[in-house]
């Protein structure tokens, strides 16, 4: 398809008639919410989010074979999630910035905020659910995988809010949130793709294995470029999960450390009001960024290596190669 500009505008181009027919489907409060999350909206209009999961939803599709435009509304209803899921996390963490702009909640209220998430959830299973179309025989698998990211999100979120708690949290426990709140969907969003594009189960599991990998590795960036990020580029403040105390990647594996630095982090980082520059020279100091980056880099190998074994449409392959890239090398 061409570069990873184009594979990813090429995604975004083609599932945003659907979502904006569906999120003009809702009524009131619900439907400004979801159009000003979507970027349809409101001050700085623009495009919401990158569509990367939809991008490899779409990918997948053609790599197995199929037509991805049987696999556009899946690509979109994974866009939809993504989406939801960053409605309720910003209310759950109170960030008020998303994508350069103010939070959707800060907007329009954490209870619209919250509805608005409800109304997606549901349009998605309405979507998947649809069987009068080309796609009717995978709808039952379809809205089973569906159900079963939503679940994984749901836990991933719980144990996000639950560490905020805690001062102490084992690496195990953190790398499982973060295969629930964000590994989870990109699995999905693979799996979704070879289903669609009409793969067999044991395909399809191996997809879903690809995605869970390179999910894991974007999570694992994301955290770096929470502490470390350029916010004109991220859209969020300077060392913005250290000022809210998350329990993140970089920071856990600090923590862990057995360091002086790490065991200075652990005596600031309960204390409102440290220096959050501070805090993330000891993060960085204890080993905990540079863990970080190299655990991503072994889960970004892992899914390129996962890639490499599967049986694929040359031309897709090339442009999920291109977003192997890109989750690892990216910059927000």
């Amino acid at each position: 398809m061409g570069t990873v500009d184009e594979v990813l505008r090429g995604a975004g181009d083609a599932c945003e008639r659907h979502l904006r027919r569906w999120v003009g489907s809702l009524e009131g409060p619900v439907a400004q919410v979801a159009s000003y999350q979507f970027g349809w909206s409101g001050e700085g209009t623009r495009q919401g989010g990158k569509y990367v999961r939809a991008a490899l939803t779409l990918a997948c599709a053609r790599a197995v074979g199929g037509a991805d435009r049987r696999a556009v509304p899946a690509a979109a209803v994974v866009e939809m999630v993504h989406n939801l899921s960053l409605l309720y996390d910003d209310v759950f963490d109170g960030d008020t910035v998303r994508r350069h702009r103010t939070a959707a909640w800060q907007v329009f209220g954490p209870s619209s905020a919250a509805r608005s998430a409800d109304a997606l959830m549901l349009t998605a299973f309405d979507v998947l659910s649809d069987t009068d179309g080309p796609n009717g025989p995978v709808v039952r698998e379809a809205s089973a995988a569906l159900l079963d990211v939503l679940i994984q999100l749901a836990v991933g979120e719980s144990l996000d809010l639950v560490f905020e708690g805690r001062t102490q949290v084992a690496l195990a426990e953190c790398l499982e949130m973060v295969s629930g709140k964000t590994a989870s969907l990109f699995a999905c969003a693979c799996r979704l793709g070879a289903l669609y594009g009409g793969a067999g189960p044991a395909a399809i599991d191996q997809w879903a294995a690809f995605g869970h990998d390179l999910g894991m590795a974007f999570q694992l960036v994301d955290d770096l470029l929470g502490i470390w990020g350029d916010p004109t580029l991220t859209g969020k403040p300077v060392f913005n999960d250290l000022q809210n105390r998350k329990m993140s990647v970089p920071v856990v594996a600090a923590l862990t450390s057995a360091t002086p630095a790490g065991n200075e982090l652990a005596r600031r980082y309960s204390r409102p009001g440290s220096d959050t520059a501070g805090l993330a020279r000891l993060v960085e100091e204890a080993g905990g960024r540079r863990w970080t980056s190299d655990r991503a880099a072994q889960h970004a190998t892992a899914a390129r290596d996962r890639l490499h074994r599967l049986t694929a449409v040359p031309a897709a392959l090339e442009d999920l190669e291109a977003l192997c890239t890109v989750v690892v090398r990216r910059v927000h």
